[in-house]
């Protein structure tokens, strides 16, 4: 039965034929045209000071914020389907890659998050993401029976659950070496999710989240654990007047800018902190300058937006007609909502500042063509789910 299921899914056709959720690509459009001018106003004073040139950062991410758009409506056009043959080659390349990037030269000195490969850098833990999402989708469906089994009486297939768990722990576990605290938080969240998601037994589930807490409260009581820089970022979170001019500074200066914005904003543009006081105001920390300008107001409807673009995720899955279409919707759209809420409290001193970008605002051309691309196979799930269409 299996075989013939997996034989009627390779006879499918490439290309869908239905329409897609246009209320899904207008939020993603909207993310994207908000974040490119976002990205030009908090990176033009240091892309000016560094390079000379104050349009540096916008004209780079524009180039990729273009072919990322192409390659998700080429994507979207795709029958999903076919990604499911992709999941075991997509995870084993992604566990390569964040295998390769702990043993080439650190880019950046304390971490190894980076491959340099001259003309772009692009970090592993990008691809791992999607791998993480996509295997999890492909198992959850190819072994459903087994993990309604273990539903049921969760000592039966136990092994499906431990091998589940045995991925989502090497994914969190790479990007950990990496000195990557907040990507080690992202992977492992992801994968208890994906976890409850795939209707494993709920005990999986509280089990995986009592594992996550345990790892992160010994990171965090143990910063001697992590090398140089990441470790003596925690300490700067856990001490707020440890190294004001050093460790702190960016934090610091990120706080600054969110009181100075109030309830309207300085205005666009107007922003005191992106002047090199919240250092590289265009990466990790673009949120506060959002905040800045724009205000209360401005930075609520940045995350509605985020919101929304959950929310309609979600739609698409629930009316999705395959466990796998409808898990890989919902995996690709909750880790974008999960690292926009670690990406703010990073901004605001919730949690240690270790490095985690905001999607479609942070510049990063290789990581926004990813993430494009993925929205682009939100869209092609869309195209065969009976989603009313606005």
């Amino acid at each position: 039965m299996q075989k013939k299921k997996e034989i009627m899914l390779l006879n499918r056709p490439l290309f869908s034929k239905g329409s897609i959720d246009v209320t899904f690509l207008l939020i993603v459009l909207a993310l994207l045209i908000s974040g490119l001018v976002m990205l030009f106003s908090a990176g033009y004073s240091y892309a000016y000071y560094k390079y000379d040139n104050s349009t540096y950062f916008i004209v780079r991410q524009g180039i990729f914020a273009v072919i990322g758009v192409v390659g998700m409506l080429a994507v979207s056009k795709i029958n999903y389907n076919h990604f499911r043959h992709l999941a075991i080659i997509v995870t084993a390349v992604s566990v390569a890659l964040l295998l390769l990037v702990l043993v080439l030269p650190e880019w950046k000195p304390g971490f190894k998050r980076w491959i340099n490969l001259g003309f772009v850098t692009f970090q592993p833990s990008e691809i791992a993401k999607f791998g993480l999402v996509l295997f999890y989708a492909w198992g959850c469906e190819k072994w459903q029976k087994q993990i309604a089994n273990n539903r049921k009486n969760i000592r039966e297939d136990w092994k499906y659950p431990v091998l589940f768990g045995l991925v989502g722990i090497g994914f969190a576990g790479l990007v950990l070496l990496e000195n990557h605290v907040s990507g080690f938080i992202l992977m492992f969240v992801i994968a208890v999710a994906m976890l409850y998601l795939g209707g494993f037994n709920k005990l999986w589930f509280i089990g995986g989240l009592a594992i996550a807490a345990v790892a992160i409260v010994f990171v965090v009581f143990n910063p001697d654990f992590l090398k140089e820089y990441a470790g003596e970022r925690i300490t700067a979170w856990l001490d707020k007047d440890y190294d004001p001019t050093g460790a702190r500074w960016q934090t610091n200066h990120s706080l600054y800018a969110i009181g100075s914005g109030g309830f309207l904003g300085q205005g666009l543009g107007a922003s005191k902190q992106k002047f090199l006081y919240v250092s590289e105001p265009q990466n990790d920390f673009i949120f506060a300058i959002v905040c800045e300008e724009l205000g209360f107001v401005g930075a609520t409807a940045v995350l509605v937006l985020f919101a929304l673009l959950v929310w309609r995720g979600f739609v698409i899955a629930m009316n999705c007609r395959s466990k796998f279409g409808a898990l890989l919707s919902m995996g690709i759209v909750f880790q974008v909502g999960l690292q926009t809420v670690l990406n703010i409290l990073v901004v605001t001193d919730t949690l240690p500042n270790t490095g985690i970008s905001l999607p479609f605002f942070s510049y990063g051309g290789t990581s926004l063509v990813m993430l494009l691309l993925e929205m682009g196979i939100v869209l092609s799930i869309s195209r065969a789910s009976d989603v009313k269409r606005q």
